[in-house]
C-alpha cells in the first residue's frame, strides 16, 4: 500500500502544476492551493460559501513546487496561499478570517460574543487536533487501542465543544461557521483512513456523528470531499515525507 501511495501521488502531481508562470499581479484574485490537502481544502470551501465563483483557483504541486511560484509569487513555498489586492498571504485558518472580512458572501464568523469567544478558542485549538491527527495518521498498521490512545483526547474535545450548542443546530457553534469549515478536511481524512484500521471516530461520540451528518448537507464543503480513497494516499505519501 506504501508503493501504492508514492506511485500514485508522483503521477497525480504531475498532471497539476503549470510550467509556466501566470500573469501575476495584474489585479486577478487568485487561489494557489494543492487539490489534496486539507489546510487547502479549508479555503475552498469558504470560497464556495461564500459564492466567490469568479476567484481563479491554480493548483500548485507540494512535491515539485515551479521555481516560479517560490521566487515571485510566494517564497514561504506553502499552500494555500491567496493572491489579492497586489499582496499574497498564507495560512489557512489566516485566509479563512481574510477571506470573510474582504469579500462579500455569507458570514462565516458569528456574531455573539460568547461565539466569537468560543470560536477563537477552537480555532487556536486546531493546531493541537492536527498535530495529534499527524501523529496517528503516520502510522502504519495501528491498533484500534494505540489510536484511541492518541485520538480520543482531541474527538472527545471536538464532541464537548459541539455540546455547547447543540440547542442551537448541528454544527461546533449550532449555526455553520469557519470553524466547522477549519476542521471538516482534517475529520473527512480520519473517517476514511481510521476506519481502515477498525477505529470509528463517531463510536460514542453521538454529537460527532450528527455533526458529519449535517456537513454532508453543506454543498460548498460536499463538491470539494476527495473524489476517492486513493487521495487519502496521496496526502498520506505527502506526511510521510514531511
Amino acid at each position: 500500500m506504501k508503493f501504492f501511495s508514492w506511485f500514485f501521488c508522483r503521477i497525480y502531481l504531475t498532471c497539476w502544476t503549470p510550467n509556466q508562470c501566470p500573469p501575476l499581479f495584474n489585479g486577478t484574485t487568485r487561489l494557489y492551493y494543492f487539490p489534496v490537502s486539507p489546510y487547502s481544502q479549508c479555503v475552498k470551501i469558504a470560497l464556495n460559501y461564500k459564492g466567490l465563483d469568479e476567484i481563479e483557483c491554480l493548483p500548485i504541486s507540494l512535491k515539485d513546487k515551479p521555481t516560479w511560484y517560490v521566487e515571485k509569487v510566494y517564497p514561504v513555498g506553502k499552500v494555500p496561499a491567496l493572491e489579492h489586492n497586489g499582496k499574497v498571504k498564507g495560512e489557512s485558518l489566516d485566509l479563512l478570517v481574510y477571506i470573510d472580512q474582504e469579500f462579500g458572501g455569507p458570514n462565516m464568523t458569528p456574531t455573539e460574543e460568547d461565539k466569537k469567544e468560543a470560536a477563537a478558542k477552537l480555532l487556536k485549538y486546531r493546531s493541537t487536533f492536527v498535530e495529534a491527527w499527524l501523529k496517528a495518521f503516520s502510522l502504519h498498521d495501528a491498533t484500534p487501542a494505540l489510536l484511541e490512545e492518541i485520538l480520543a483526547p482531541i474527538f472527545n474535545h471536538l464532541e464537548n465543544a459541539l455540546r455547547n450548542y447543540a440547542t442551537e443546530g448541528p454544527f461546533i457553534l449550532g449555526k455553520f461557521s469557519m470553524v466547522d469549515i477549519a476542521y471538516v478536511p482534517f475529520i473527512e481524512r480520519a473517517e476514511i483512513s481510521f476506519s481502515n484500521a477498525n477505529y470509528d471516530i463517531m463510536a460514542g461520540r453521538p454529537k460527532l456523528a450528527k455533526w458529519i451528518e449535517a456537513m454532508n448537507t453543506i454543498d460548498a464543503y460536499t463538491s470539494t470531499k476527495l473524489e476517492t480513497i486513493g487521495a487519502v494516499y496521496i496526502w498520506e505519501a505527502i506526511v510521510e515525507s514531511r
